[in-house]
Protein backbone atom coordinates (compact mmCIF):
# COMPACT_ATOMS: atom_id res chain seq x y z
CA UNK A 1 0.00 0.00 0.00
CA UNK A 2 1.97 2.97 -1.33
CA UNK A 3 0.98 6.62 -1.24
CA UNK A 4 1.55 9.26 -3.91
CA UNK A 5 5.11 9.81 -2.65
CA UNK A 6 6.08 6.13 -2.74
CA UNK A 7 5.91 5.67 1.04
CA UNK A 8 4.70 2.30 2.25
CA UNK A 9 1.69 2.84 4.55
CA UNK A 10 1.59 -0.02 7.05
CA UNK A 11 0.92 1.61 10.46
CA UNK A 12 -2.45 2.66 11.91
CA UNK A 13 -2.97 4.60 15.13
CA UNK A 14 -6.47 4.06 16.52
CA UNK A 15 -7.95 6.49 19.03
CA UNK A 16 -10.53 4.40 20.89
CA UNK A 17 -11.81 7.24 23.11
CA UNK A 18 -11.54 11.00 23.42
CA UNK A 19 -11.84 10.80 27.22
CA UNK A 20 -8.93 10.99 29.62
CA UNK A 21 -8.36 10.65 33.36
CA UNK A 22 -5.76 13.46 33.34
CA UNK A 23 -5.78 17.08 32.15
CA UNK A 24 -2.17 17.61 31.07
CA UNK A 25 -1.50 21.29 30.58
CA UNK A 26 -0.06 20.90 27.06
CA UNK A 27 -2.86 18.61 25.88
CA UNK A 28 -6.25 19.52 27.36
CA UNK A 29 -7.91 22.51 29.01
CA UNK A 30 -8.32 22.20 32.77
CA UNK A 31 -12.09 21.75 32.46
CA UNK A 32 -11.59 19.05 29.84
CA UNK A 33 -13.37 18.94 26.50
CA UNK A 34 -16.95 18.19 25.58
CA UNK A 35 -16.88 14.43 25.11
CA UNK A 36 -18.31 12.67 22.12
CA UNK A 37 -21.72 11.13 22.52
CA UNK A 38 -21.60 7.42 23.21
CA UNK A 39 -23.36 6.66 19.92
CA UNK A 40 -20.80 8.67 17.95
CA UNK A 41 -17.86 6.53 19.09
CA UNK A 42 -16.90 3.52 16.98
CA UNK A 43 -17.98 0.21 18.47
CA UNK A 44 -15.34 -2.47 18.88
CA UNK A 45 -16.86 -4.53 16.06
CA UNK A 46 -16.66 -1.49 13.78
CA UNK A 47 -13.02 -0.88 14.67
CA UNK A 48 -12.22 -4.53 13.99
CA UNK A 49 -13.97 -4.43 10.62
CA UNK A 50 -12.09 -1.32 9.53
CA UNK A 51 -8.81 -2.85 10.68
CA UNK A 52 -9.52 -6.04 8.68
CA UNK A 53 -9.98 -3.90 5.59
CA UNK A 54 -6.80 -1.98 6.39
CA UNK A 55 -4.89 -5.22 6.94
CA UNK A 56 -6.03 -6.38 3.53
CA UNK A 57 -4.48 -3.22 2.09
CA UNK A 58 -1.18 -3.68 3.91
CA UNK A 59 -1.63 -2.33 7.44
CA UNK A 60 0.65 -4.43 9.66
CA UNK A 61 1.15 -2.41 12.83
CA UNK A 62 -1.53 -1.05 15.17
CA UNK A 63 -1.30 1.35 18.10
CA UNK A 64 -4.25 2.02 20.41
CA UNK A 65 -4.42 5.57 21.73
CA UNK A 66 -6.93 8.02 23.21
CA UNK A 67 -7.54 10.29 25.02
CA UNK A 68 -6.51 7.62 27.48
CA UNK A 69 -7.32 4.20 25.99
CA UNK A 70 -7.43 2.41 29.34
CA UNK A 71 -10.49 4.40 30.46
CA UNK A 72 -12.60 2.69 27.79
CA UNK A 73 -14.43 -0.31 29.16
CA UNK A 74 -13.60 -3.57 27.44
CA UNK A 75 -10.21 -2.54 26.10
CA UNK A 76 -8.84 -6.02 26.85
CA UNK A 77 -11.61 -7.51 24.71
CA UNK A 78 -10.67 -5.14 21.87
CA UNK A 79 -7.01 -6.16 22.09
CA UNK A 80 -8.06 -9.79 21.76
CA UNK A 81 -10.24 -9.04 18.73
CA UNK A 82 -7.51 -7.10 16.93
CA UNK A 83 -4.88 -9.70 17.73
CA UNK A 84 -6.85 -12.29 15.76
CA UNK A 85 -6.93 -10.29 12.52
CA UNK A 86 -4.75 -11.89 9.83
CA UNK A 87 -1.86 -9.75 8.69
CA UNK A 88 -1.46 -7.73 11.89
CA UNK A 89 2.11 -8.16 13.12
CA UNK A 90 2.35 -5.82 16.10
CA UNK A 91 -0.24 -4.40 18.48
CA UNK A 92 0.83 -1.69 20.91
CA UNK A 93 -0.78 0.90 23.17
CA UNK A 94 0.04 4.41 24.35
CA UNK A 95 -1.11 5.27 27.88
CA UNK A 96 -0.38 7.65 30.71
CA UNK A 97 0.07 4.56 32.88
CA UNK A 98 -2.28 5.66 35.67
CA UNK A 99 -4.62 2.69 35.21
CA UNK A 100 -2.07 0.26 33.77
CA UNK A 101 -0.84 -1.66 36.82
CA UNK A 102 -3.97 -3.79 37.39
CA UNK A 103 -4.46 -4.38 33.63
CA UNK A 104 -0.93 -5.03 32.35
CA UNK A 105 -0.95 -8.83 32.75
CA UNK A 106 -4.39 -9.25 31.15
CA UNK A 107 -3.43 -6.96 28.27
CA UNK A 108 -0.34 -9.07 27.62
CA UNK A 109 -2.38 -12.28 27.76
CA UNK A 110 -4.90 -10.83 25.30
CA UNK A 111 -2.12 -10.21 22.79
CA UNK A 112 -0.75 -6.72 23.40
CA UNK A 113 2.93 -6.60 22.45
CA UNK A 114 4.19 -3.50 24.26
CA UNK A 115 3.29 -0.10 25.67
CA UNK A 116 4.42 3.49 25.45
CA UNK A 117 3.89 5.40 28.68
CA UNK A 118 3.68 9.19 28.76
CA UNK A 119 5.78 10.59 31.59
CA UNK A 120 7.02 14.18 31.61
CA UNK A 121 8.56 14.45 35.06
CA UNK A 122 10.05 12.36 37.85
CA UNK A 123 9.06 14.86 40.55
CA UNK A 124 5.77 14.08 42.37
CA UNK A 125 4.61 17.66 42.89
CA UNK A 126 5.50 18.64 39.34
CA UNK A 127 3.67 15.57 38.02
CA UNK A 128 0.49 16.63 39.75
CA UNK A 129 0.92 20.19 38.46
CA UNK A 130 1.44 19.06 34.85
CA UNK A 131 -1.40 16.52 34.84
CA UNK A 132 -3.63 18.63 37.12
CA UNK A 133 -4.82 15.53 38.97
CA UNK A 134 -2.48 12.54 38.63
CA UNK A 135 -0.05 10.86 41.02
CA UNK A 136 3.48 10.00 39.93
CA UNK A 137 3.44 6.81 41.98
CA UNK A 138 0.58 5.43 39.89
CA UNK A 139 2.41 6.07 36.63
CA UNK A 140 5.60 4.48 37.99
CA UNK A 141 3.59 1.47 39.16
CA UNK A 142 2.23 1.17 35.62
CA UNK A 143 5.76 1.11 34.20
CA UNK A 144 6.86 -1.61 36.60
CA UNK A 145 3.73 -3.66 35.89
CA UNK A 146 4.35 -3.40 32.15
CA UNK A 147 7.92 -4.65 32.60
CA UNK A 148 6.73 -7.51 34.80
CA UNK A 149 4.08 -8.49 32.25
CA UNK A 150 6.62 -8.61 29.42
CA UNK A 151 5.18 -5.63 27.52
CA UNK A 152 8.68 -4.74 26.41
CA UNK A 153 10.45 -2.73 25.31
CA UNK A 154 8.66 -0.21 27.53
CA UNK A 155 8.99 3.21 25.93
CA UNK A 156 8.67 6.38 27.98
CA UNK A 157 7.32 9.37 26.04
CA UNK A 158 8.58 12.71 27.37
CA UNK A 159 7.32 15.95 25.80
CA UNK A 160 10.01 18.55 26.46
CA UNK A 161 8.84 22.10 27.19
CA UNK A 162 11.01 25.02 28.26
CA UNK A 163 10.47 26.10 31.84
CA UNK A 164 8.20 23.13 32.47
CA UNK A 165 10.40 20.03 32.49
CA UNK A 166 13.43 20.62 30.24
CA UNK A 167 15.62 20.67 33.33
CA UNK A 168 14.88 16.95 33.86
CA UNK A 169 16.29 15.64 30.58
CA UNK A 170 19.46 14.40 32.28
CA UNK A 171 17.45 12.72 35.03
CA UNK A 172 15.43 10.79 32.46
CA UNK A 173 18.55 9.87 30.50
CA UNK A 174 20.16 8.61 33.70
CA UNK A 175 17.17 6.33 34.28
CA UNK A 176 18.16 4.37 31.17
CA UNK A 177 21.34 3.39 33.01
CA UNK A 178 19.43 2.10 36.02
CA UNK A 179 16.31 0.57 34.45
CA UNK A 180 15.28 -0.88 31.04
CA UNK A 181 13.50 2.34 30.15
CA UNK A 182 13.51 3.41 26.53
CA UNK A 183 13.04 7.17 26.89
CA UNK A 184 11.96 9.18 23.86
CA UNK A 185 12.23 12.96 24.06
CA UNK A 186 9.51 14.54 21.92
CA UNK A 187 9.55 18.08 20.58
CA UNK A 188 6.53 20.08 21.70
CA UNK A 189 4.24 20.19 18.66
CA UNK A 190 1.86 23.07 17.84
CA UNK A 191 -1.60 21.55 17.89
CA UNK A 192 -4.97 23.19 18.45
CA UNK A 193 -5.33 25.70 21.27
CA UNK A 194 -1.87 24.86 22.60
CA UNK A 195 -0.07 26.11 19.48
CA UNK A 196 0.99 29.39 21.08
CA UNK A 197 2.34 27.55 24.11
CA UNK A 198 4.35 25.30 21.78
CA UNK A 199 5.84 28.30 20.00
CA UNK A 200 6.85 29.83 23.33
CA UNK A 201 8.17 26.72 25.07
CA UNK A 202 9.66 24.77 22.17
CA UNK A 203 12.97 22.97 22.83
CA UNK A 204 14.76 21.31 19.93
CA UNK A 205 16.03 17.75 20.12
CA UNK A 206 19.56 19.05 19.51
CA UNK A 207 19.35 21.18 22.64
CA UNK A 208 18.04 18.28 24.72
CA UNK A 209 20.72 15.95 23.41
CA UNK A 210 23.49 18.47 24.06
CA UNK A 211 22.38 18.79 27.67
CA UNK A 212 22.47 15.02 28.13
CA UNK A 213 25.88 14.62 26.47
CA UNK A 214 27.37 17.41 28.58
CA UNK A 215 26.27 15.69 31.77
CA UNK A 216 26.57 11.99 30.97
CA UNK A 217 28.91 11.62 28.00
CA UNK A 218 28.59 10.72 24.35
CA UNK A 219 25.75 8.64 22.98
CA UNK A 220 26.24 5.67 20.69
CA UNK A 221 23.73 4.58 18.04
CA UNK A 222 21.31 1.97 19.38
CA UNK A 223 19.00 -0.56 17.80
CA UNK A 224 15.52 -1.08 19.22
CA UNK A 225 12.48 -2.67 17.66
CA UNK A 226 10.32 0.19 16.50
CA UNK A 227 8.01 1.22 13.69
CA UNK A 228 8.01 4.84 14.74
CA UNK A 229 10.04 7.96 14.03
CA UNK A 230 12.47 8.02 16.96
CA UNK A 231 16.20 8.14 16.33
CA UNK A 232 17.69 6.05 19.12
CA UNK A 233 20.96 6.23 21.05
CA UNK A 234 22.44 4.67 24.15
CA UNK A 235 24.76 5.54 27.01
CA UNK A 236 27.60 3.06 27.60
CA UNK A 237 26.39 0.17 29.76
CA UNK A 238 22.79 1.38 29.78
CA UNK A 239 19.87 -1.03 30.15
CA UNK A 240 17.64 1.21 28.05
CA UNK A 241 17.93 3.66 25.19
CA UNK A 242 17.43 7.36 24.50
CA UNK A 243 15.38 8.42 21.50
CA UNK A 244 14.57 11.76 19.93
CA UNK A 245 11.36 12.47 18.02
CA UNK A 246 12.13 15.67 16.13
CA UNK A 247 8.87 16.42 14.37
CA UNK A 248 9.83 20.06 13.82
CA UNK A 249 13.60 20.43 13.76
CA UNK A 250 14.34 17.28 11.73
CA UNK A 251 11.02 15.99 10.54
CA UNK A 252 10.50 12.44 9.33
CA UNK A 253 7.73 13.12 6.82
CA UNK A 254 9.75 11.58 3.98
CA UNK A 255 9.32 8.11 5.46
CA UNK A 256 6.06 8.53 7.37
CA UNK A 257 4.22 5.20 7.26
CA UNK A 258 1.05 5.97 9.22
CA UNK A 259 -2.60 6.87 9.17
CA UNK A 260 -4.83 7.77 12.13
CA UNK A 261 -8.35 6.59 12.90
CA UNK A 262 -10.24 8.84 15.31
CA UNK A 263 -12.62 7.48 17.91
CA UNK A 264 -15.60 8.76 15.92
CA UNK A 265 -14.50 7.04 12.76
CA UNK A 266 -12.59 9.58 10.72
CA UNK A 267 -9.44 8.48 8.89
CA UNK A 268 -6.74 11.16 9.01
CA UNK A 269 -3.77 11.08 6.60
CA UNK A 270 -1.46 13.36 8.63
CA UNK A 271 -1.32 14.53 12.24
CA UNK A 272 -0.70 18.10 11.06
CA UNK A 273 -3.39 18.19 8.40
CA UNK A 274 -6.98 19.23 9.00
CA UNK A 275 -8.14 16.89 6.24
CA UNK A 276 -10.12 13.89 7.46
CA UNK A 277 -12.37 11.32 5.85
CA UNK A 278 -15.52 9.89 7.40
CA UNK A 279 -15.64 6.09 7.52
CA UNK A 280 -18.26 5.75 10.25
CA UNK A 281 -21.04 7.26 8.16
CA UNK A 282 -20.66 4.92 5.16
CA UNK A 283 -19.99 1.95 7.45
CA UNK A 284 -23.23 2.47 9.39
CA UNK A 285 -25.12 3.23 6.18
CA UNK A 286 -24.37 -0.29 4.98
CA UNK A 287 -21.31 0.18 2.76
CA UNK A 288 -19.72 -3.11 1.76
CA UNK A 289 -16.03 -3.86 2.19
CA UNK A 290 -15.22 -2.87 -1.38
CA UNK A 291 -16.70 0.60 -0.88
CA UNK A 292 -14.87 1.06 2.43
CA UNK A 293 -11.66 -0.17 0.81
CA UNK A 294 -12.04 2.51 -1.86
CA UNK A 295 -12.37 5.16 0.87
CA UNK A 296 -9.11 3.96 2.40
CA UNK A 297 -7.52 4.38 -1.02
CA UNK A 298 -8.75 7.97 -1.21
CA UNK A 299 -7.17 8.78 2.16
CA UNK A 300 -3.84 7.24 1.19
CA UNK A 301 -3.85 9.20 -2.07
CA UNK A 302 -4.49 12.40 -0.08
CA UNK A 303 -1.57 11.91 2.31
CA UNK A 304 0.59 15.07 1.98
CA UNK A 305 4.33 15.06 1.35
CA UNK A 306 4.97 16.73 4.73
CA UNK A 307 3.62 18.98 7.44
CA UNK A 308 5.42 22.21 6.41
CA UNK A 309 5.63 23.46 10.00
CA UNK A 310 9.22 24.64 9.80
CA UNK A 311 10.09 28.18 10.74
CA UNK A 312 6.87 29.86 11.83
CA UNK A 313 5.58 26.79 13.67
CA UNK A 314 2.17 27.05 12.11
CA UNK A 315 -0.45 24.70 13.43
CA UNK A 316 -3.48 22.53 12.83
CA UNK A 317 -6.87 22.59 14.51
CA UNK A 318 -6.56 18.99 15.67
CA UNK A 319 -6.34 18.41 19.41
CA UNK A 320 -3.86 15.78 20.52
CA UNK A 321 -6.45 14.44 22.96
CA UNK A 322 -8.90 13.84 20.12
CA UNK A 323 -6.66 12.50 17.38
CA UNK A 324 -4.40 10.36 19.56
CA UNK A 325 -1.05 11.78 18.48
Amino acid sequence: MMDSYHRRIDYLRISITDRCNLRCIYCMPEEGITPLRHEDVLRFEEIARLVRIGAGLGIRHLRLTGGEPLVRKGVIELVGMLRQIPGIETLTLTTNGIALAPLAHELAQAGLDRVNISLDTLRPERYTAITRRGRLEDALAGIEAALAAGLAPVKINNVVARGLNDDEAVDFARMTLERPWHVRFIEFMPLGEHAEQARRDYVSSDETRARIVAALGELAPAEIETHGPARTWQLPGAQGTIGFISALSEHFCGFCNRLRLTSDGRLVPCLFSDREYDLRGPLRAGADDAALRALWGNVIAAKPDGHHLEGALTTTEHRMSQIGG
